[in-house]
């Protein structure tokens, strides 16, 4: 083989590892059950929701007794292990022998949500040997709201296998994920109370820089209608005299009490004496 021959072959052998290389380093993801056609805009909303929890592993230990001692490793749609190519997003392990069960695969994924929480499920998991009529396991996991929180609590609740049918693993965890976006909406009170507020510091800011600025006035002249707001008092007391007034202005009082008319006649009796005979 010519020596331009050699190099280009041992070019296209380069490139062809690195691309298979790089096929094996980019982590599979979640598949929902059914044609990726029969996807619903829900599920693949849910699924993008999920996706800052994608590079966190939880484990969680399970000891019951001598016999059943587990280690429980969990990933948000992506493989716990992804040099074994299993698929599998709920692991068990076994303490005592090291032997591990594919208790879901994320290529079986089902995902549903309420108002607060989000239900992943993992399915076709390894087979039970003497539970649950020899069918595949399965792994539901309940992700409940808790905001300021990315992921925790990861924990098992159950494991349902006394069944003949719909055997499954329970677990839970907390995540901010679930939490519904928060409502920011204003009230129409307070869209009023800023925008009267918005044109208040308008006003004043404005007509001060204008009387400052382009009338030259100097001291309290270059507050804005300087003259309207001195005399708004006066008004005020005007418009309420006249709208609270119930009688004219010159109609007599209503009582007489004492007055000066009264001490006057009395003092001209008292100073009667006093004139000359």
């Amino acid at each position: 083989m010519s020596p331009p021959c050699h190099t280009s072959a041992l070019l296209l052998v380069f490139v062809a590892l690195a691309v298979a290389g790089a096929e094996q380093s980019e982590e599979r993801s979640c598949d929902v059950i059914g044609d990726e056609s029969s996807e619903s805009q829900m599920e693949r909303a849910l699924l993008k929701k999920l996706e800052p929890l994608s590079p966190m592993r939880f484990n969680v230990t399970v000891q019951k007794g001598k016999t059943e001692n587990y280690i429980y490793h969990f990933r948000v749609c992506r493989e716990v292990n992804s040099t074994s190519h299993d698929f599998g997003g709920l692991v068990q392990t076994d303490i005592q022998n090291g032997k591990t069960t594919v208790i879901g695969r994320i290529n079986e994924t089902q995902v549903f949500n309420g108002s607060d929480w989000i239900m992943l499920i993992y399915k076709g998991g390894d087979s039970y040997g003497r539970h649950c009529s020899g069918e595949k396991r399965r792994a539901v996991i309940m992700i409940s709201c808790k905001r300021g929180v990315t992921a925790s609590s990861f924990s098992i609740i159950s494991e349902e296998r006394e069944k003949e049918q719909e055997c499954f693993y329970l677990f839970e965890m907390d995540s901010s994920v679930a939490c519904p976006a928060e409502n920011s909406h204003l009230s129409v009170g307070s869209i009023l109370l800023i925008t009267f507020v918005s044109l208040i510091a308008v006003y004043i800011i404005g007509g001060f820089l204008y009387q400052r600025l382009v009338v030259g006035a100097k001291g309290m002249e270059q507050i804005p209608h300087f003259a309207f707001w001195q005399d708004l008092g006066n008004l005020v007391a005007d418009g309420c005299d006249f709208v609270c007034r119930s009688k004219p202005r010159n109609a007599p009082a209503a009582y007489r009490g004492v007055g000066d008319d009264q001490l006057g006649e009395e003092s001209e009796e008292r100073d009667d004496h006093l004139l000359p005979m």
